[in-house]
C-alpha cells in the first residue's frame, strides 16, 4: 500500500478529531471531559518520563495506548512504581478517555451542535406531517 494515501487519511482523521475536540471545548457541558482527558494524559506522559526514564514521545504513546486499551507491549513499565501506577491509571483514566472518545464520536455526527446524549436524545421527525 503507497504511504502517501495513508498518511493523507491519518491526517484527515486526525483533523476531524481536532475540530470535534474544538466543538467540545465550546461547550460549557462538555469543556471539564476534554480537560480531564487532557490532564490524565499529560500526567501519565510526565510520570512515564520521570519513573521509566522514557522518551516524551513514548511515555505519550505509552499513556495513550494503555487508556484506550490497545496495549501493544512493546513498552512495559519495569519499575515497581511504574506497574502500581499503571494498574491505577488504568482504573481512573479509562472511563475518561472511553467518555472523551464517546463525546468526539457523538460531535463528529451532530455537526457543531450539543451531542445527542447531552441533549437527552432529543429528535425531530421533519418528513411527518402533523396528524390533528
Amino acid at each position: 500500500m503507497p504511504v502517501i494515501p495513508v498518511l493523507f487519511a491519518i491526517w484527515l482523521m486526525s483533523a476531524r478529531i481536532r475540530r470535534a475536540a474544538r466543538q467540545a471545548l465550546r461547550q460549557p457541558e462538555t469543556r471539564g471531559l476534554v480537560y480531564a482527558t487532557i490532564l490524565i494524559l499529560v500526567a501519565g506522559t510526565i510520570f512515564y518520563r520521570v519513573v521509566e526514564g522514557w522518551r516524551w514521545l513514548d511515555s505519550l504513546y505509552f499513556a495513550v495506548v494503555t487508556l484506550t486499551t490497545v496495549g501493544y507491549g512493546d513498552l512495559t513499565p519495569q519499575t515497581d512504581a511504574g506497574k502500581i501506577f499503571t494498574m491505577f491509571y488504568i482504573l481512573v483514566g479509562l472511563g475518561v478517555i472511553a467518555s472523551f472518545i464517546a463525546l468526539i464520536a457523538d460531535f463528529r455526527d451532530t455537526s457543531g451542535g450539543l451531542p445527542r446524549r447531552i441533549m437527552g436524545n432529543r429528535t425531530t421527525r421533519t418528513d411527518e406531517t402533523e396528524q390533528p
